[in-house]
């Protein structure tokens, strides 16, 4: 056995984390970690990797109890781990933020060319002197699995790390790690995604309030049925209602909208132009980092556009509007960033719900008291009806988890009935239960009569929540397609900005972007 938890225990106070855990991991095994947020898998990952002590319970590596006192103690033991969110300077270049993390003075050539041996032998093509800055999501992901496999680890720990790449650079990962995994070195996977957790994995341990509930080979369960361990109950399909056939009237009309980056590492908007109606949704797909961002604070009126008539909410001009202008005709806006963002970390949620309600005076009629007392009811509402868990009365953002904050953050902005919903990733890192609630809220809302723009890129997500898709690439939008017309490859392809090999498989011919149309000379 390469590495064992057993019985592990960690608290937070009050709160258990990790219930005396078990766990296993054999050389050469892709084995899945599991669990709803909130379940204890990041505590339980963060002790593997020393950032965190366990209360109880001891750790075994190759056969002997070991106490990992931090992460440089894990990587020399032999531990690696890639995050989901990226540790990069984006001026420095890929051989330059390797060399950061490296022990020693390592020579940024003799580093470079280990950087190319590495990349070609696991099929991560890297170029050691590219700023990173300039490198897609996928190609920085790629730097971070290169830099741990310098380091030559026996095992290495992936958090989510397909959610911000394109269909083929996942499957390219996943011949990787089988690759890894066939020279015996050790894969422990945490994801969402549970289909690919099927594909890949040969075991998987499943966490439910901090305890473990099930190891199994997750290649003999359904998706549904690892969704049924993970949360305890069965997951609710999400149902999608045919769409009135009646063309509903336009809620957001953009126009040759085009804004320059507003930092060094930004991306520019390049003559965005769409129409969403009445009763449907339209998903923007894209890989991280190709404008999603911009387009929201566009949206949103975070940024204000050059003409006030580049943005129209129900014919109201609304671009050089701020958002909470935005909001009083009827408009809701969920940012990616739930925590700091979408919510005050410290503040209450009823408070937070206050944020956003204010600008339209739901509930705040009357003196402070009645204010306190509107939000209160806000909240209790949204806590009940998208099935928040906060804990015991009225607590702070910062102590939710993630995917109970996500679900307050959407509810508050949901439990207006807005006529326009923006939401930028909806169920970003949320388990299979939160997400299947958030996604049928926001079709159910679509049927009612509003139009939604659902920023993501989880293409699972798209097809199950979308009647029309478009795909941002390099500050560009595709021209938006019937969901139904649209095959994963194809979207793939146009995420990567491939725009004329996706248009030669795609009958409607998706437009290519200015910088890609061939010259007439």
């Amino acid at each position: 056995m390469l590495m064992q938890a057993e019985a592990v225990t960690k608290r937070f106070g009050e709160t258990v984390a990790n219930d005396a855990v078990d766990l296993a991991i054999r050389p050469g095994e892709i084995h899945a970690l599991l669990g709803e947020n909130g379940a204890g898998k990041s505590t339980l990952v963060k002790i593997l990797y020393g950032a965190l002590q366990p209360d109880e319970g001891i750790l075994r590596w190759k056969g002997e109890t070991i106490r990992i006192g931090n992460p440089a103690a894990a990587r020399t033991l032999g531990i690696g781990m890639v995050f989901q969110h990226f540790s990069l300077f984006e001026a420095l270049t890929v051989a330059e933020n390797i060399a950061l993390a490296l022990p020693g003075n390592r020579k940024l050539a003799e580093l470079s060319k280990e950087i190319g041996a590495v990349s070609a032998r696991y099929g991560l093509p890297l170029e050691a002197s590219a700023i990173v800055a300039d490198l897609s999501v996928g190609e920085r992901q790629r730097i971070e699995i290169v830099r741990c496999l310098l380091q030559e680890p026996d095992l290495i720990i992936l958090d989510e790390p397909t959610s911000v790449l394109t269909p083929q650079e996942a499957e390219q990962l996943f011949q990787t790690l089988e690759r890894l995994a066939g020279e015996r070195c050790a894969v422990l996977y945490i994801s969402h995604r549970l289909e690919e957790v099927k594909r890949l994995c040969q075991n998987a341990t499943i966490l439910r309030g901090g305890r473990v509930v099930a190891n199994t080979d997750p290649r003999t369960e359904t998706a549904a049925s690892l969704a049924r361990l993970m949360i305890g109950e069965d997951v609710g399909a999400v149902v999608r209602p045919d769409r009135n056939t009646r063309e509903g009237s336009p809620r957001l009309e953009v126009d040759d909208l085009s804004l320059p980056a507003d930092n060094a590492f930004g991306v520019s908007l390049k003559h965005v132009s769409v129409t969403v109606r009445s009763g449907e949704i339209l998903a923007v797909a894209g890989v991280a980092g190709n404008g999603q961002g911009e387009l929201f604070d566009a949206l949103s009126g975070e940024r204000l556009s050059t003409r006030a008539d580049a943005i129209r909410i129900d014919g109201n001009d609304v671009g050089r509007l701020p958002i909470n202008e935005r909001r009083r005709l009827g408009a809701a806006f969920v940012p990616e960033e739930r925590l700091g963002h979408g919510a005050v970390p410290v503040f209450r949620l009823s408070e937070n719900a206050l944020l956003s309600r204010h600008a339209v005076g739901d509930g705040l009629k009357g003196s402070a008291l009645l204010h306190k007392q509107g939000m209160q009811a806000v909240s209790e509402n949204v806590i009940e009806t998208f099935d928040v868990r906060s804990g015991e009365g009225d607590a702070e953002a910062r102590s939710l988890s993630g995917g109970n904050l996500q679900k307050f953050v959407v509810g508050r902005e949901l439990d207006r009935n807005p006529s326009l919903v923006v939401i930028n990733q909806p169920t970003w890192g949320v388990d299979a239960g939160a997400a299947a609630l958030i996604r049928q809220a926001l079709i159910d809302l679509a049927r009612s009569g509003s139009a939604i723009v659902a920023i993501s890129q989880d293409l699972d997500e798209i097809f199950e929540i979308a009647d029309r898709i478009c795909v941002i690439s390099r500050g560009e939008l595709s021209e938006a397609y019937p969901a139904e017309t649209l095959s994963m490859e194809e979207i793939g392809l146009l995420m990567a900005g491939k725009a004329e090999r996706a248009r030669g498989m795609h009958a409607a011919e998706a437009p290519l972007p200015e910088t890609e149309r061939p010259r007439a000379d």
